[in-house]
């Protein structure tokens, strides 16, 4: 049984795959054009002086509706043509960067702005031709739509234009280095909505309070599926209305089974069927990851590109030196932020809700060990980490993040142990020196 999605949270959800999907821009720009194309017409047939002001060195037949119908109909055909040429290039593009790097990112081509301008205007430029086509006839009387089809013949060259610029974003949008930083501003703009607030030298740790009662009934999920988005404010006003307190099990990103439970509430006895749902619908749940406030899934991209960057079939060290570096910036936005709250109280004595949220150390782990494993004998990468995790020290004054950081440095070394030559191994101790110290640069010659 499907569980239904509040309308909040259908309607962000719809909100977010239609900001992020083929459809919601480029219908827009080719309504609207269409719309313009349509209301334009119509205007000159009614004022036809405003056909003077267009130079009848650029349309001299203004009295023939064959001419005006033959350049409309060349312009919609030839600009169809050229959507279908977009199209080849962007599924392309899909394929190379599927299989290139990694399926996960391809939501990122698909949200891409210059595409679905691209497509709008081209589908734009067509739906204004055709809907200008019907004022352009023989009878009643002959009539030709002079400024409309100027209008058209102004579009066109700027969809040749836009066409080349297309293109030339194309083969700046497939580079490796653009991708990773693309993925790496998204996750960066999902850790300042999560995390608005600025991490202080001294800021005070959040309360975590106790449930007033045993949390005794289990709640489980009508769907499978990822946990897309929590609807924490809507949540918390269900439990105070129904006079119950409840921990999610889950997190966001986390992959729930169908009847695993998902949270856990008191006062089981105040639950019924109706009540259940309405609490669930709180939860967004679908079968795919997305960057409404999973920051584990834009780290999780950028390691998948550098962990197929190191596979023996690609051996491509630089790239994965590129997401090393990416991955340090975006745990220093992370480590310079306030932790999202776990634990809401409503009213202010008694804790409501708990929500579970990865921890530093978490997504340290999430962003470096699987490279770091599978780097032990790559030199040049195994260094890129040392100096990433120097980076994040060097902006970090609590003791015991520095010591978690100094701690991974420790096990990077002692995995590259026998496996580099020890001229690096050298090297990499400096730096481990560094880290621990809390110095971000060498004062050393530059290295990898």
């Amino acid at each position: 049984m499907r569980r239904p999605i509040s309308p909040p949270a259908l309607l962000r959800s719809a909100l977010y795959a239609l900001r992020g999907g083929f459809l919601l821009r480029p219908l827009a720009i080719a309504l609207t054009l269409g719309i313009c194309g349509a209301l334009l017409s119509e205007f000159e047939e009614k004022f036809p002086a405003i056909r003077d002001f267009i130079p009848r060195l650029l349309f001299p037949s203004q009295a023939d509706p064959q001419v005006a119908q033959a350049i409309l109909t060349s312009i919609a055909t030839s600009t169809m043509t050229v959507v279908s040429i977009v199209f080849a290039i962007l599924l392309m593009t899909l394929t190379l960067a599927s299989t290139q790097f990694s399926p996960r990112i391809l939501v990122s081509f698909v949200r891409d702005h210059v595409t679905q301008w691209t497509l709008g205007i081209f589908l734009g430029t067509f739906s204004y031709c055709i809907a200008a086509l019907p004022a352009a006839r023989t009878l009643p009387h002959p009539f030709a739509p002079v400024v409309t089809v100027a209008g058209a013949m102004a579009l066109a060259p700027i969809c040749v234009g836009w066409l080349v610029y297309f293109i030339h974003h194309i083969s700046n949008a497939i580079s490796v280095n653009n991708i990773v930083d693309r993925i790496r501003r998204e996750t960066e703009l999902v850790i300042d909505e999560l995390m608005p607030d600025i991490r202080r030298p001294i800021h005070p740790l959040e309360a975590a309070g106790s449930f007033p009662g045993k949390l005794e009934v289990f709640l489980r999920s009508r769907q499978s599926g990822y946990i897309r988005y929590i609807d924490i404010a809507r949540l918390r006003r269900t439990a105070k209305t129904y006079g119950v307190c409840l921990r999610l099990e889950r997190r966001v990103g986390h992959f729930v089974p169908e009847g695993v439970a998902i949270m856990r509430l008191s006062r089981g006895d105040r639950i019924t069927e109706e009540r259940a749902v309405e609490l669930l619908s709180a939860i967004d749940i679908g079968p795919t990851r997305t960057m409404q406030q999973d920051v584990e899934f834009g780290i999780v991209q950028i390691v998948d590109i550098a962990l197929r960057a190191m596979s023996p079939a690609i051996n491509d060290p630089t790239t994965a030196i590129s997401c090393v570096d990416q991955l340090g910036c975006i745990l220093i936005r992370w480590i310079g932020r306030v932790p999202p709250r776990s634990y809401y109280f409503d009213p202010p004595h008694v804790l409501r809700i708990a929500v579970p949220w990865i921890n530093f150390n978490g997504l340290l782990d999430l962003a470096f060990e699987q490279i770091r494993h599978y780097a032990a004998a790559d030199a040049a990468v195994s260094l890129r980490l040392m100096r990433a995790l120097g980076d994040i020290a060097s902006t970090v004054s609590d003791p015991a993040l520095r010591e978690a950081l100094a701690e991974r440095g420790r096990r990077l070394l002692a995995g590259c142990a026998g496996r580099i030559e020890e001229n690096d191994l050298q090297r990499l101790r400096r730096r481990l020196f560094l880290l621990e110290a809390g110095v971000a640069q060498e004062d050393a010659v530059a290295a990898p």
